[in-house]
């Protein structure tokens, strides 16, 4: 077909200046005073974030010209210009693809919008919603969900006419379908209740920024349950929900969790280049000459790991045990180690769940694990067990059990017990390798209490408290010596006894030693929430 006249490629037609109107309207530059009100509040609008997050123009948006489904009691101009997106900004973006290339940069965001019916969970963002997830079921994409706002939507009345409840809804079993499937990384930033916290609950990492709120009842349930009357703030603050386990990392601000949102899904798009290390001969240092010394394994841990690279996860819960995702030549691993600043190490309810949850992220996702064990074994008393002791702690058996990722375990110290085995994928020789450090110690239990128990008669034979006390020291000794690590190597029940400078050369060489690929036949394909 011949063109009969020269186009004008500057000349916009009606229809398209329609569109064009109409998108502007979700802009913040459309919205000055909801954005200032969020600045008041030393936080970012839902779309400042969306792009801080996505590399430069690299997303795509779906459903933005949705309105709130309350046609039948306000005007279109003021659903256009008060509920652009129906609140929730949904679309496929780049995540990194600088360093990761756009195949495994690709990413599916979904953020609420607060300055929107307070980032309320209305009809159509439900079906927004529920189209974004089965696109991320299908394509795999990792997804990243802002869930600030205050869950369901009473006011749609347009809905009334096609349902009654709401219960039927796909949205949050779809949502929960992706969790093994896909990274899943929920951020907050404010209250965050109801409806949006199931959806947030369901992440396998949630971080939040210090003014944030989080319950799956908002002020409104709880005084409609008869509960009492709350502001916001009073309910699931972060003193609480850092400690008690249900945020993974705590952050200052919205900028913050966006970096840091970047930096963990980092460690599922692949390796990285170049790297940097500390020299490996500090290690040789780091464990006290005492073995009665307490030591931070944090330092271990960030001296043996490519530099800046530890992102911890749930410090403030469960302290006795770390866990968190660390780089070796640029290579991401799960990591895992016992905290001897707390009750010396021993394994906790708390750092038993943590470790096991790790387990799982990990195998979902096809990262390896790396133990680092000084433990006097699992924590034992009345006390521990009113805490469920006897379940949570045997989780790291069962899980462990199924993990099929390369697990790696490295003996920093002390491996007593039913709890160094726990740490190593449930025995020794379970881990793909289980190398020590020379400081390494073995017993079947404690050492001292090895003594106590197994000499009670030979000592309270002996009356003078000194000879007591001499014998008592000689049998330790003797106990130490036996346990220490070169001879358990010797009876090979250990795989290697090894210079702790060599500790990254071991973990690379089991990396390029297993067969390529992540986890497979696990029969258990999903992230326990807890």
């Amino acid at each position: 077909m011949s063109v009969d006249k020269e186009v004008n490629m500057d000349s916009i037609r009606p229809e398209l200046t329609e569109v064009i109107e109409r998108h502007s309207f979700g802009l913040d530059e459309r919205r000055p005073e909801a954005v200032a009100r969020r600045q008041q509040k030393n936080r970012r609008t839902a779309r400042a974030n969306v792009r801080d997050l996505c590399d430069n123009d690299r997303f795509i948006e779906y459903g933005a010209l949705a309105v709130a489904a309350q046609r039948g009691r306000r005007s279109a101009d003021d659903l256009i210009s008060r509920t652009p997106a129906d609140g929730l900004i949904a679309g496929i973006g780049s995540v990194n693809g600088s360093l990761f290339g756009d195949d495994k940069s690709r990413c599916m965001v979904m953020a609420y919008d607060y300055t929107v019916l307070a980032g309320t969970q209305g009809y159509f963002n439900h079906k927004k919603m529920d189209r974004m997830l089965k696109l991320a079921h299908e394509q795999r994409l990792p997804l990243v969900l802002f869930a600030e706002g205050g869950g369901g939507r009473p006011g749609d009345v347009d809905a009334a006419g096609v349902m009654v409840a709401g219960l039927d809804l796909s949205t949050f079993g779809s949502f929960a379908n992706l969790s093994g499937r896909v990274p899943l990384v929920g951020i907050v930033s404010g209250p965050c209740f109801a409806g949006n916290a199931a959806l947030l609950g369901c992440c396998d990492v949630i971080i939040a920024t210090e003014n944030s709120n989080i319950g799956m009842g908002g002020p409104m349930m709880i005084e409609g349950g008869g509960f009492g009357v709350f502001r916001p703030e009073e309910v699931g603050p972060m003193d609480v929900q850092t400690h008690n386990g249900v945020v993974d990392i705590a952050v200052a601000d919205d900028p913050e969790a966006v970096a840091v949102a970047r930096q963990y899904l980092s460690y599922f798009q692949g390796t990285t280049s170049p790297w940097e290390a500390a020299d490996q001969r500090v290690l040789r240092g780091l464990i006290p000459e005492s073995r009665r010394r307490v030591y931070d394994v944090r330092t271990v841990i960030k001296a043996l790991a490519d530099r800046d690279s530890f992102l911890e996860l749930r410090p403030e819960f469960g302290p006795g045990i770390i866990t968190g995702l660390i780089r070796i030549e640029g290579r991401p691993l799960g990591l895992m180690a016992n905290n001897c600043m707390h009750m010396a190490g021993a394994i906790e309810a708390e750092g038993a769940d943590k470790a096991a949850r790790l387990m799982q992220l990990c195998n979902a996702h096809g990262l390896p694990i790396l133990s680092l064990c000084d433990t006097p074994g699992f924590m034992v008393g009345p006390e521990i067990e009113k805490r469920a002791q006897v379940r949570h702690v045997c989780r790291m058996f069962v899980i462990g059990s199924h993990v099929t990722v390369p697990y790696f375990t490295v003996v920093l110290r002390r491996g007593y017990g039913l709890g160094a085995m726990a740490m190593a994928k449930g025995g020794f020789h379970e881990s793909f390798f289980t190398a020590s450090w020379p400081t390494g110690e073995f017993g079947a239990m404690g050492l001292e209490g090895a003594v106590k128990a197994g000499f009670k008669k030979e000592l309270e034979a002996i009356e003078n408290p000194q000879e007591r006390e001499a014998l008592y020291d000689k049998l330790v000794a003797q106990m130490v010596e036996r346990g220490k690590a070169i001879n358990m190597a010797s009876y090979l029940e250990i795989d290697a006894v090894i210079d702790p400078a060599d500790t990254r050369k071991w973990i690379m060489q089991g990396l390029k030693s297993v067969p390529a690929g992540g986890a497979k036949g696990t029969g258990h394909d999903f992230i326990d929430p807890w």
